[in-house]
């Protein structure tokens, strides 16, 4: 007889298997997974996809067609993670399915080009202006294309408005009157294109409550590289920011790295996992890390001066990014109230509206109910304004909301003397002291 060879897996591999192993199959986790409550097919669950990601890793065989369908579905909103009684590190598993996937599975051809095209354009700031004006010139055939690049498309030109005239560019901002705070601020790659009206109001905001502002020149921070799988691409561009950003630091210690995209967040606060195999960068990424934080966390330790009651109904929406994937909750809501908004309480508001990285336009259909579904969530509660801290769940819900969608430091900009959001039309406006 002639002994099977033992298969040989990586130090990844292992982790993510032992991960795997830790799941008792409670099942808490099924009625808050977005996909689950959709289809109620067990593989769509998280407990589902562990056991198939168990198989794929264990097998020296290709990844099957199902697993990769099943995966490819995943939100990685990680509301399993916080609701799951035995902690299952999923954000990770799923990470290294995704990677083995990319690295061991041969997609048919047209769904190679698309995540080709995304991950070849959206990161690099350049190349999505470039594609923005094709897209806006491709309006009239768009509904020729398929419903990945129609909504591509779509998605590229929704949410223009004259806020995009106003940019933050790269450079030091100083405080207003006595520094309280020297921060460097993530200008992101698609967020500096597609509404580089947030990081001017960003910069606004913590300029007039006593922050030095930084913006340096970067791209992308290597979280959608990441959410698709791509490690070697995500990683190179995460070692960018990370050098980028520590240089920053050395020259004057930073008090935090303010991020307004709470999926880059999200990354960035990841990276001494990112970095746990590279022994020259894992203290760097150690101490870029803890410097990371969301805008409202940062709002929160300035305590903002307290303002009136203004009379304005805010519907806040947590990004899955930032409610799961940095369990960061009460700062937005309270930094809100400070400043005199009324908040409404959102129904399903652990649910992903289906933006979740590159999702809506690799899994457009199931991104699409997800959206309707929140979207009317929203607009059941009658508020004024909704605001979230993550530019990919504005885009998506602002094509399905009735009621108008800003970013959380828009708000609290014009709270604290900055102009009105532009894209908040002034019929919405009621009574009080921001009604003009």
């Amino acid at each position: 007889m002639h002994d099977t060879a033992p298969v040989i897996r990586s130090a990844k591999t292992e982790a993510a298997l032992s991960i795997a192993d830790e799941c008792v199959h409670f099942g808490f986790c099924v009625s808050v997974c977005p996909t689950y409550v959709l289809t109620r097919d067990e593989d769509e669950s998280p407990r589902g996809r562990i056991d198939l990601i168990q198989a794929m890793l264990s097998s020296d065989a290709a990844p099957p067609p199902d697993t990769v369908r099943h995966v490819d579905q995943c939100l990685s909103c990680l509301s399993c993670m916080s609701t799951c009684a035995a902690r299952v590190d999923y954000a990770h598993l799923i990470d290294e399915a995704r990677a083995h996937i990319e690295d061991n599975y041969k997609r048919p051809w047209p769904d190679r080009f698309m995540r080709r095209l995304v991950a070849a354009v959206v990161p690099h700031p350049r190349r999505l202006r470039f594609a923005l004006a094709l897209a806006k010139l491709g309006r009239p055939v768009a509904g020729l294309l398929g419903s990945r690049i129609r909504g591509m498309a779509a998605l590229a030109t929704q949410r223009t408005s004259s806020n995009t005239a106003t940019s933050a560019n790269a450079g030091i901002y100083p405080a207003h009157g006595t520094r309280r705070m020297r921060v460097a601020l993530l200008p992101g790659c698609a967020q500096q294109v597609l509404a580089p009206h947030i990081n001017a109001a960003t910069i606004r905001v913590l300029t007039r409550h006593q922050c030095e502002v930084i913006v340096p020149t970067s791209r992308c921070c290597g979280a959608l590289a990441g959410h698709m799988g791509r490690m070697a691409e995500g990683s190179s561009a995460a070692a960018e920011t990370l050098d980028i950003m520590l240089a920053i630091h050395r020259t004057a210690p930073l008090d935090a790295i303010v991020v307004t995209a709470s999926g880059c967040g999200t990354t960035m606060k990841d990276y001494a996992h990112l970095f746990a195999h590279d022994a020259q960068r894992l203290a760097s990424a150690r101490e870029v890390a803890a410097l990371t934080k969301d805008i409202t966390e940062v709002l929160a330790e300035l305590e903002l001066p307290e303002q009136p009651r203004n009379a304005i109904r805010v519907a806040y929406h947590d990004a899955c990014s930032l409610q799961h994937g940095q369990q960061v909750r009460t700062p937005p809501r309270a930094v809100l109230q400070r400043v005199g908004f009324e908040l409404v309480p959102v129904p399903e508001a652990h649910f992903c509206c289906g933006s979740a990285g590159t999702y809506n336009l690799l899994q457009p259909e199931t991104a699409s109910q997800l959206g309707a579904r929140k979207a009317a969530h929203i607009d059941s509660t009658a508020a004024d304004v909704a605001c979230a801290g993550n530019l990919g769940c504005l885009t998506q819900l602002d094509g399905y909301l009735n009621t108008p969608i800003v970013h959380t430091v828009e708000l609290v900009d014009w709270a604290t003397g900055g102009p009105r959001p532009a894209s908040w039309p002034t019929q919405h406006l009621r009574n009080g002291p921001l009604a003009q």
